[in-house]
């Protein structure tokens, strides 16, 4: 094999049965990893990689084919809101169960009200707002609202129901463990009160408490904190099967994919240099030295789809940089599965 693909871990792999997917094992691809075009998209992953700054993981799937393209693949990252897709998926699982309704009313309290991420808190600011579950549904994955997000993982069992779900479907390599608000005390380095004494006065006096070597020194540590984290490969999979339909019931499938693809942020991550028309539902993440993108690319002329996930931490890149890798990575993903069709099979029977 090419060294430069070996310490790349780079693999194209073959295609897969639609039934079964999570137990059918791939098959290596028969075309040689000498193969030209392969070698060039990874030199192209490998230098988006380095305008990111920090270490940068990648996996992408064109599930029609099911040939994978990897790089850091294993690795584990920080989610951050890219992780708001594994709560979504267990909320709509409740949601098939019966067990609540996408029409059901929910009372937000003050301690709802979180700071970070959408524009809830500022448009709302008082407590005994009523919202449906489909209105908290949409500001988490449209604008990444984290007091929607918040509630709605309470909603959908806590974080152990979540993560228990991602397991009972295959995908091991995925943690759900904090609400956001914990996981932004975490992050910037304080310790939050019980929840009956939250206010979003409180969480401004404890943040503005902080330092900037200490935020610094709290966000080193959060990097390397296990909890919140997945593989590319395991949110891979998760959009796969979203995708495919075989982890929710169609009419819930169709849902999170329409919300998805009227994600309001990272327009210039994974959809940044890809033609203005292509179809991207998505899910981005963000906190500090952290960007993420996730999500399905519909490649024109019924070329297919592209599960993909682009993961980036540890970088002092600025955010357009960082923006600017992933937007690389995705093009490149995409001429490829686009460009470089499976070779036909000679059928000898």
């Amino acid at each position: 094999m090419n060294p430069l693909l070996r310490i790349l871990s780079l693999v194209l792999l073959l295609s897969l049965s639609t039934a079964g997917f999570a137990q059918t094992p791939a098959k290596p691809e028969t075309t040689p990893v000498t193969d030209v075009p392969f070698q060039r998209l990874g030199r192209e992953i490998t230098r988006a990689a380095k305008l990111a700054g920090g270490t940068v993981g990648v996996s992408a799937i064109h599930i029609e084919s099911g040939r994978r393209v990897a790089f850091n693949s294993s690795e584990r990252f920080p989610m951050a809101s890219a992780y708001k897709v594994p709560i979504a998926v267990q909320l709509l699982t409740r949601v098939e169960r019966g067990e609540i309704t996408l029409d059901q009313m929910i009372e937000l309290k003050a301690s709802d009200l979180h700071p970070g991420g959408g524009t809830l808190t500022h448009l709302i600011n008082k407590p005994g707002v009523v919202l449906s579950v489909r209105n908290l549904l949409e500001l988490m994955l449209v604008i990444s609202d984290n007091s929607a997000t918040d509630v709605l993982l309470r909603l959908a069992g806590g974080p152990e129901a979540v993560t228990a779900r991602m397991r009972a479907l295959g995908i091991q390599d995925m943690e759900i463990n904090r609400p956001t608000i914990n996981l932004i005390a975490d992050w910037a380095g304080y310790t939050l009160p019980p929840e009956t004494e939250w206010t979003l006065e409180l969480f401004k006096k404890l943040y503005e408490a902080t330092t900037p070597e200490s935020r610094k020194a709290a966000a080193s540590k959060f990097e390397v904190d296990p909890r919140d984290t997945c593989t590319p490969e395991a949110m891979v999979m998760l959009l796969e099967r979203i995708y495919r339909g075989d982890l929710l019931k169609r009419e819930s499938g169709v849902l999170l994919l329409d919300v998805m693809q009227r994600c309001k942020t990272g327009e210039a991550r994974l959809k940044g240099i890809l033609p203005p028309e292509t179809v991207v539902p998505h899910k981005t993440g963000t906190m500090d030295g952290i960007i993420n993108d996730v999500g399905i690319i519909t490649l024109p002329d019924d070329a297919g789809h592209v599960a993909i996930a682009v993961f980036v931490k540890s970088s002092e890149k600025g955010i357009s940089e960082r923006e600017r890798a992933i937007a690389h990575i995705a093009r490149s993903i995409y001429d490829f599965f686009l460009f470089q069709p499976p070779a036909p099979t000679l059928d000898k029977r």
